[in-house]
């Protein structure tokens, strides 16, 4: 059993249940001390041919002495055990399971509002583990602690109880090992809890191993570094097996010591207890009868024990937990944002906007300031790192940003709900993240429709209808995960046919061109133009020939503005952009000298599809 602000709220909220629970236990507890008596009638009445049921009433012991007042009530006893331990064991197990459902979904939703800083800093492996080892070990604690808690108490006290009125010498004889066993016990939890920690976090070291290596199979192949990555993973395999047998040899350990008291306490009670038979305080029923008491508390004697082993390694868990849920959510909204007065139509503002992502050492984007009226196709270009996708993140409010340094047709973005600013943008990262599931869903994730026409013309605009029907399965082909069964070009394409589908007032398309040949991206691009009149389009490229056809570009060079205009203007006027043009010029003619099979590679390179 255990306790947090993060789970004592679920005891009441389960209190019927749980109070339904421990009224089954309690009745079950009491018939199952009734089984010792019967024990003691018999042993008596073999020894002596009677029974004392009364003081000084006997009766004989025949067959239906045994029959009426042992086998009936032993009968009727063991029934009702059995229907109330499945009774009680719904209740108990049946709410602990409630209580994991409801926490994974307490740490899902919270998970989705945590900033991207966070899951660049915490791994998936290690979230993995805390929403199934952990979970799991709390969940035993709540649903199996409070049974092994309630019995323990109470089959305890009313065992005690009933030992003590036959003898009280041979009862705190009796207590004298479970003294030791108490003292005992709470020194190994307290190491067992720090143990259990260990543990998990070996178990969370292992899991980002392995997903990492499978996410990351073809580069590892590609490398030939197979050796060296089972070489690591033997490492942390050994790490979580030393670690694992530490716990398993001090839980082990415990049980032995358990054990050891547990059976010692029977000498003491068949020595002294044998003692009283020979001195005619006990008779030899009464000495089974202590005995089967006694049996009835070695449950909740091991109970205290597995419940002191069960709650260290709950508390560990839940600590785990709550550190995830306590992770406050720093990309949220402010608490006087309002929906905007008219759906936004696109226009765009930065104003003298610097920044720098948390924990970093210099400015990404420095006194950045520029408009993009509704309507414009607007292309973003400038060298790897000079802040190209943090612009458009600050956009999407993937970060804070300073207040009156962005603004959505006229609007502070933070004075705008975060899910009305992203509602009106569609965005094609440069990952190209697809689901493990079909084409179909994937193009239409954007979208409240599924129709396949719709589907199939937004594959059309980004001119990857042909590829997809070429597949056996059509729009219904399951892609593997993180859409690994197809090539960088048709995952690009892909991505932006789901963007399309939701049809935003704002388009951003980060680097999502590159992977395909200048046919296809000029087929994209002139199906942008048609079908986006209106509408804002940013596209962040590096290729000076995916932009030049923009209505404006915007130059940036060390997280700086260096140039603003049409690509004539940028030729004219901003010699750093003149030099980039004639780079990628000379580069273009040089593979223009390529051999046919060469360029036919290098610019159909996304049509070659790879699988995994």
């Amino acid at each position: 059993m255990i306790f947090g602000k993060h789970i004592n709220r679920y005891y009441l909220k389960h209190l019927p249940a749980l109070l339904l629970g421990l009224l089954t236990l309690v009745s079950i507890d009491f018939l199952q001390l009734e089984i010792p008596k019967l024990y003691g009638m018999v042993i008596n009445g073999i020894k002596d041919g009677v029974v004392e049921i009364k003081a000084g009433e006997f009766v004989p012991f025949d067959m239906n002495f045994l029959l009426d007042t042992v086998c009936l009530p032993m009968i009727i006893i063991i029934a009702t055990i059995a229907i109330g331990r499945f009774l009680w064991r719904i209740c108990f197990f049946g709410s602990g399971i409630r209580v994991e459902t409801h926490l994974r979904g307490r740490m899902f939703d919270h998970c989705k509002d945590l900033s991207r800083e966070y899951y660049q800093v915490n791994k998936v492996g290690t979230l993995m583990s805390y929403f199934t080892n952990d979970l799991e070990t709390v969940q035993d604690c709540f649903g199996s602690g409070i049974l092994m808690m309630a019995d323990a108490l109470f089959l305890g006290i009313m065992a005690l109880w009933k030992m003590f009125r036959m003898d009280l010498t041979l009862t705190l004889f009796s207590l004298i090992p479970m003294a030791f066993l108490l003292v005992i016990s709470t020194i190994v939890g307290h190491s067992l809890e720090k143990k259990w920690d260990e543990r998990q976090e070996a178990f969370s070291a292992l899991s980002d191993f392995s997903q990492e290596n499978f996410s990351g199979i073809a580069v590892i192949k590609a490398f030939v570094k197979e050796t060296v990555q089972l070489l690591s993973f033997r490492k942390l395999n050994k790490d979580n097996e030393k670690v694992n047998v530490e716990f398993t040899k001090i839980s082990t350990l415990f049980h032995i010591l358990v054990t050891l008291f547990v059976e010692s306490v029977i000498c003491v009670i068949l020595g002294y207890g044998g003692y009283l038979v020979y001195t005619g305080s006990f008779n030899a029923g009464q000495l089974v009868e202590f005995i089967g008491y006694f049996t009835s508390i070695v449950w909740p004697i091991m109970a205290v024990s597995q419940l002191i082993e069960m709650r260290a390694r709950g508390k560990a868990s839940l600590a785990r937990i709550g550190a995830l849920l306590d992770t406050p959510v720093d990309v949220a909204d402010a608490p006087d944002v309002q929906e905007p007065a008219a759906p936004l139509a696109g226009n765009i503002e930065m104003r003298h906007l610097t920044f720098r992502y948390p924990g970093g050492s210099y400015d990404s984007l420095t006194d950045v300031s520029f408009t993009i009226n509704a309507g414009e196709n607007v292309g973003i270009i400038g060298k790897t790192g000079s802040g190209k996708t943090t612009l458009v993140d600050l956009l999407l409010r993937t970060y804070n940003v300073p207040d009156g340094t962005v603004f959505l047709d006229g609007y502070d973005v933070n004075t705008l709900p975060i899910r009305t600013v992203r509602q009106y943008a569609a965005y094609v990262p440069q990952d190209n993240f697809l689901f493990s599931d079909t084409i179909a869903s994937n193009i239409s994730f954007a979208s409240d429709t599924n129709e396949q026409s719709v589907i199939e013309e937004a594959a059309r605009l980004s001119d990857v209808h042909e590829n997809i029907s070429e597949f056996t399965e059509g729009y219904k082909t399951v892609l593997g995960e993180r859409g690994v069964t197809v090539s960088g070009g048709q995952k690009q394409r892909i991505s932006i046919a789901r963007a399309l589908m939701k049809d935003a007032s704002i388009l951003i398309l980060d680097d999502a061109v590159s992977a395909v040949d200048l046919r296809t991206e000029k087929a994209i691009l002139d199906n942008l133009r048609r079908i986006r009149k209106g509408k804002t389009t940013i596209l962040i490229a590096h290729r000076i020939s995916t932009v030049e056809g923009m209505d404006k570009i915007i130059f940036l060079d060390e997280g700086r503005i260096a140039a603003v205009g049409t690509h004539a203007e940028l030729l004219a006027s901003c010699p750093d952009y003149a030099t980039m043009v004639q780079l990628q010029q000379v580069q273009g003619a040089m593979k223009e000298t390529d051999s046919p099979e060469a360029r036919r590679m290098t610019d159909n390179r996304e049509e070659v599809a790879y699988h995994a």
